[in-house]
Parts: C-alpha cells; sequence; structure tokens
C-alpha cells in the first residue's frame, strides 16, 4: 500500500501548465488506425497503462506498433485480416480496450479470448456483448462478465436502442458496423462523448451522427496524422484547487473541450468559479489533425462557490470528473445533490462509496445515495486519514 501525506498549500495555484494526453482519443486513435489502410502517426499518444494495454493487444493481432516517446506510428490492416493471437488478449485494466476490441474484432473471422487483470474481470460486458450478438457474432461471457469468448464473422446491422449512455458500447457497435451489412444505427438516452464518431469521419467513414444518436454502414478507413489534445479529467484535478485556492489564476493549455466530454466546466461555471476557454479551435474540420476535436485553453480563477445539482442527462459528459464535484461542493453555499451516476459503481472501485466515506472522513457533510450523493455545504475539512 501506498501512503501520501497532503498538507494545506503555501499559497494559490498561478501560472500555465499542460496535462497528459487524452486517454479516451488515445485509444480510439490507434484501434481506428490498426483497422485503417496505410500508415497512421499519432503525436501524443497518452503514457497511461490502459492505452499501453491497447497497444500490446493491436501488436498481439499482428499489427505493426512502433512507439518512439509520445509518437506512435501504427500500419493498419486494411483489407487484411487480423493475425490470431497464440493466447487470449490481455486487456490488463483497461475497459475501454475491451469493450471497444469486441466491436472492432465481431466482424473479423477469428476467435479470440479477451480477458485482464481481476479488477476488469468484475465489470459488466454483457452491455456491450449483447447488442453484437444480435448482430451475429458469436460471444460468450461469464455470466455477464470477462473473460470475452468471441468467434467474429458476418454481422448484419441493427437498430439499437442502448438502455445506458455509454460511449464505450456505442464505440463498440459501431467499430463492428464496418464490417456489417447494412446500417448499423444506435440510440441512447442521453448524449455520450462523440470521439469515436469525430475520429471515423476524419477517416473517412460513411457515419451519421448527432445528439444521442449514431449510425454508420461498412466503408473503409483512411490512415492519419493525428495530434492527441490534452486529457480534460487529468487538467480538472488542478482547475478545481485553482477554484477552490483564494489568489488562484491558473491556465491549462491545449487541452480537449468536446462538448460531450466537458460537462465538469458546465457546471464549474454554474458553481461560481470563474472558468474561461480561451484560443479555442472550436469550429474545427474533421482533418484538421485533431480529429475533429475541439482543444482550447482553459482558465480558472476561484469565486465564492453556489451549491448546484447534476442529474442523469449530464452525467455522461462528465462521469469521471463527478468526485470533484463533491471536494467542491463541500465549499459551496447549500444543497448540491448529484444523482444518476450509478455507472461509478462499476468502474475499478465504488467511486461513490469510497468518496462518501473520505470525504466525511475529513469532516463533510455528505450523504450517499444509490445513484449519487448529497452535500451540505459550505463545511471545512480537517485533515485525518483517508483510504483511496
Amino acid at each position: 500500500m501506498t501512503v501520501a501525506e497532503v498538507r494545506p498549500a503555501a499559497g494559490p495555484l498561478s501560472g500555465a501548465t499542460r496535462v497528459p494526453p487524452d486517454k479516451s482519443i488515445s485509444h480510439r486513435a490507434a484501434i481506428l488506425a490498426a483497422l485503417a489502410d496505410g500508415t497512421s502517426r499519432i503525436r501524443g499518444y497518452s503514457p497511461a497503462g490502459d492505452c499501453a494495454a491497447t497497444l500490446s493487444v493491436l501488436r498481439a493481432l499482428g499489427v505493426d506498433v512502433r512507439r518512439g516517446g509520445d509518437d506512435v506510428t501504427i500500419e493498419g490492416q486494411g483489407d487484411r485480416e487480423f493475425s490470431p493471437p497464440p493466447d487470449a488478449l490481455d486487456c490488463e485494466r483497461s475497459g475501454t480496450t475491451m469493450r471497444l476490441m469486441a466491436g472492432a474484432l465481431a466482424g473479423r473471422p477469428l476467435r479470440v479470448v479477451l480477458t485482464g487483470d481481476p479488477q476488469l474481470r468484475r465489470r459488466p460486458m454483457d452491455r456491450v456483448a449483447d447488442p453484437l450478438a444480435r448482430m451475429g457474432a458469436r460471444i460468450e461471457t461469464d455470466d455477464g462478465r470477462a473473460p470475452v469468448e468471441l468467434d467474429g464473422g458476418q454481422l448484419h446491422g441493427i437498430d439499437y436502442a442502448s438502455p445506458v449512455s455509454s460511449a464505450q458500447v456505442k464505440s463498440a457497435l459501431l467499430l463492428a458496423g464496418l464490417r456489417a451489412s447494412g446500417t448499423t444505427s444506435l440510440t441512447e438516452p442521453h448524449p455520450s462523448r462523440d470521439h469515436t464518431e469525430r475520429m471515423l469521419a476524419a477517416m473517412g467513414a460513411p457515419i451519421e451522427s448527432g445528439p444521442g444518436r449514431a449510425s454508420v454502414r461498412a466503408g473503409a478507413l483512411s490512415a492519419v496524422d493525428v495530434t492527441i489534445p490534452g486529457d480534460l479529467s487529468s487538467a480538472a484535478p488542478l482547475l478545481a484547487a485553482a477554484a477552490l485556492l483564494p489568489g488562484s489564476d491558473l491556465t491549462v493549455t491545449g487541452v480537449g473541450v468536446n462538448p460531450t466530454r466537458a460537462g465538469f466546466l458546465r457546471v464549474l461555471q454554474r458553481m461560481g468559479a470563474d472558468v474561461q476557454v480561451l484560443s479555442t479551435n472550436a469550429d474545427v474540420s474533421a482533418g484538421d489533425g485533431a480529429g475533429g476535436e475541439p482543444v482550447a485553453d482553459v482558465r480558472v480563477r476561484p469565486t465564492p462557490l453556489r451549491s448546484t445539482a447534476i442529474d442523469a442527462s449530464e452525467a455522461p459528459s462528465m462521469i469521471d470528473e463527478v468526485p470533484l464535484i463533491g471536494v467542491l461542493a463541500t465549499r459551496a453555499e447549500g444543497r448540491t445533490q448529484v444523482r444518476g451516476v450509478a455507472d461509478l459503481r462499476m468502474k475499478e472501485s465504488d467511486r461513490i462509496a469510497a468518496l462518501v466515506t473520505g470525504l466525511r472522513a475529513l469532516g463533510a457533510r455528505i450523504e450517499e445515495a444509490p445513484d449519487g450523493f448529497v452535500v451540505e455545504g459550505p463545511t471545512r475539512l480537517a485533515g485525518g486519514p483517508c483510504d483511496a
């Protein structure tokens, strides 16, 4: 067990900084590059372990993947099939790798097993396996969880109404739809992040999309030269700290501000923080080198915070940043209610329970709900032990 001691900041956070490249976009860039025709160059590939797992899985399938520092070059398979892997494909702890690769492999004449660390094998995979089976894939799970045994082959498009708003489910079906007959369409209760749709469009796929819906037909992908923007999830803790520390003036440069991903910024503004999105390329085209992703500098300065309410309609655009809202709420005037985030219980850990337990140990007035939590503020937190 690693123990870290955190002391109060000696002063404000000021200046400008960058954060690591976006994990979600890195996964998608690598997988789509492997499916494309030609050589793709990905600049600023994420150093995260989950993204490294995606590259390892692609190599195990015979894809030529070369990595030099933060840059990755991938020779796409195009019309060629993947090589049969000698062993099960180890996705380590990456749910994105497992779910998206299930979709990418479902329409290919290949028998594979997707597995991973114990944490990953506890996470639900039936939300991907069920619609892929409806498309014609032969797929089995262990009571809805990994390992996932997949015997790919001929697929047909379906019109799928997803019961959950999940970019991973949507992406898996879109990737499968690239090898299916007819049109593969998906609708979801609330719009989820659209990184896959943007990159598919940048690579020439026959795709149509809008809020809460997407459809694709079989088609070839062209190789790309793409630069991955900074990860908003990595920027969020720094921005939250700047919003809390008096006198701060912090700018995070070159960060992705995709509207389907930037819910945290909107909530931070709603709570009263001074948030400015600067130097944005929000009017980007699909071939701009960023995969159609808007990139900007984000500046935050503190002002008194007020409570807010978050429901299921906002959750997909900020699901990874929800615990930070709990921290901010301890300093906000009034009652902050967060609901519709039950998916946080099915991550690597139960993040709702962990957040409530940790903040309560530090003196917060916080109550757990089945799909979220409620915080009464403001409360000044005290030091103490916290099990993350």
